[in-house]
């Protein structure tokens, strides 16, 4: 089973599976066709993260796929600015890893052949595809940004306007890249003609990565983090990613009994907002890069300090929080196949795409993952050279005895820990199958897609009532429309003794698609 935000990919990762590959090889035949057909949200210019497991060995692995800052690329290039820009050259100050973590784990798991897996997504670049919904709305969003960085012979711009949602659209550029990726191997990206390419055209925008900062570059294997929850046991990435916050949720939820709260009760949205302003103090304090940070990751996930933090929670009164400044835009693959090989992968721009610097013999956006950064010398996550930034990436996996239980991960910036969180409790803790639980009305504490808040942003599809109660416990409740973006884009395999069950948030493109 494969599950991702646009059917084509989900597609072109079963066409992979049918032809003997496994779950990393369709995974990344996944990746490379999101790159193409879902270009605003992923591609060849962002980072990725991996989180699987292999059924032979029985192992539980991790890949961080995120770049590092460029050796010339410090504070002082920033000097009189409060933040580092979002968009443009000055916003590309970290090395692209994605490619890099799709080529570290075929090596390493996959099975068929290295070019066969990228066919897929160069027949869509070369042949066309309609364009979705999504890519019309944020490239209309983007469209002087688009005109600005990319050039007058910009992919995304055909003719140079903004395509429209259904008309047939095409990349050659990304398909000649793609072509060389296959023929030459993941390493040309970072050693070989793409990245003269990129670095190039960056230097006559004024950028400042360089040949050597690419040719450094390399994915990094990691160790998985786990807590147990209610018997299972959630499995996250390590720093530089936020997956930590999850599992500190979990351990303050465990000492509620959510059966007696209810789901979709005042409580129940009370508690788990409160938990998440908890483990989010927690994350903005502590998240950096591990390498140049001293992280107490040990001391954060365990449950005696949970306990501690779990007696600073109030049921009748909403506590007060600083406001974050994270978010952005992803994708999601769940991938499961027929040996109970298993993979969680996902894979951003930051914003919807990126920086908006597109080199357009290439054909893609390369992300503004840097521009998360702080220009605080003191903070965690502090700019410096050859770091990696606070990302928001973060793929979910529970096993139950040691196996594949659920896949699971969503989009979007500062909910992707909520949105877990609100998978899990459903799924776990109240027996709703992915899909429903995926379906049912979700909310969002903190940053709304571009804006820094405090507020609670929470679907109409939730009772008046319940709002109301929320708001008399002090919290800043925002109505939403229903079935809401900002809500991210939720996906998630179950693994049971039946077969698999999947879900596929209706808020994307995508679709479930299974042998």
């Amino acid at each position: 089973m494969v599950v991702c935000p646009h059917y084509l990919a989900s597609t072109a990762g079963l066409n992979l599976l049918s032809q003997g590959g496994n779950a990393v090889d369709a995974a990344i035949a996944t990746q490379a066709a999101l790159s193409v057909v879902y270009p605003a949200m992923t591609g060849l210019g962002g980072d990725g993260f991996w989180l699987g497991y292999q059924a032979s060995s029985g192992q539980l692995y991790g890949l961080n796929g995120s770049g590092r800052a460029g050796a010339s690329c410090d504070r002082d290039r920033f000097t009189g600015l409060g933040a580092i820009p979002q968009r443009g050259p000055q916003a590309v100050i970290t090395v692209p890893g994605g490619v890099s973590a799709w080529g570290e784990v075929h090596q390493r798991f996959g099975r068929l052949p290295w070019e066969d897996l990228l066919q897929p997504a160069i027949a869509l670049a070369e042949r066309g595809y309609p364009c979705s919904q999504s890519q019309a709305h944020w490239t209309r969003v983007n469209v002087e940004f688009l005109r600005t960085y990319g050039g007058e012979n910009n992919p995304f711009l055909p003719g140079g306007e903004v395509p429209t949602a259904g008309s047939r659209v095409a990349n050659a550029p990304l398909g000649a890249t793609l072509r060389r990726l296959a023929s030459e191997g993941f390493q040309d990206f970072y050693q070989g003609q793409i990245a003269r390419q990129i670095v190039n055209y960056l230097s006559d925008l004024g950028g400042w990565l360089t040949r050597d900062d690419f040719a450094r570059h390399s994915a990094t294997w990691v160790e998985p983090i786990s807590t147990t929850y209610r018997g299972h046991q959630v499995c996250q990435l390590p720093p530089n990613t936020q997956g930590f916050t999850v599992l500190q949720m979990l351990n303050v939820l465990e000492g509620f009994n959510l059966h007696t709260v209810g789901h979709g009760t005042a409580d129940y949205y009370h508690l788990l907002v409160e938990a998440t302003k908890l483990a989010f103090a927690d994350r903005d304090r502590w998240l950096g890069d591990p390498d140049f940070v001293d992280i107490p990751l040990e001391e954060l996930i365990s449950k005696p300090y949970s306990d501690r933090r779990r007696a600073r929670l109030s049921m009748a009164v909403a506590q007060g929080y600083p406001t974050p400044e994270i978010g952005g835009d992803t994708v999601y693959i769940a991938v499961v196949d027929g040996e109970g090989n298993a993979v969680s992968t996902i894979q951003s721009l930051y914003f919807d795409f990126g920086s908006a610097v597109v080199p357009p013999e290439l054909g893609f956006p390369l992300q503004n993952r840097g521009s998360l950064f702080s220009l605080d010398p003191s903070h965690a996550n502090a700019l410096v050279p050859g770091k990696r930034p606070f990302h928001t990436l973060m793929p979910g996996l529970v096993l139950n005895d040691g196996r594949p239980h659920l896949v699971l991960g969503t989009m979007g910036g500062e909910g992707q820990p909520q949105t877990q969180l609100a998978l899990l409790t459903r799924m776990l803790d109240f027996g709703y199958s992915p899909q429903a639980a995926i379906d049912l009305p979700r909310w969002l504490w903190g940053r709304t897609w571009g804006e820094a808040s405090t507020r609670l942003a929470m679907e109409n599809r939730i009772p008046a009532d319940i709002r109301q109660a929320l708001e008399r416990r002090g919290h800043q409740v925002v109505e939403a429309p229903a079935w809401a973006e900002q809500m991210g884009h939720a996906h998630a395999i179950r693994v049971n003794s039946e077969g698999l069950l999947g879900g596929c948030d209706r808020r994307s493109e995508g679709a479930i698609a299974c042998l």
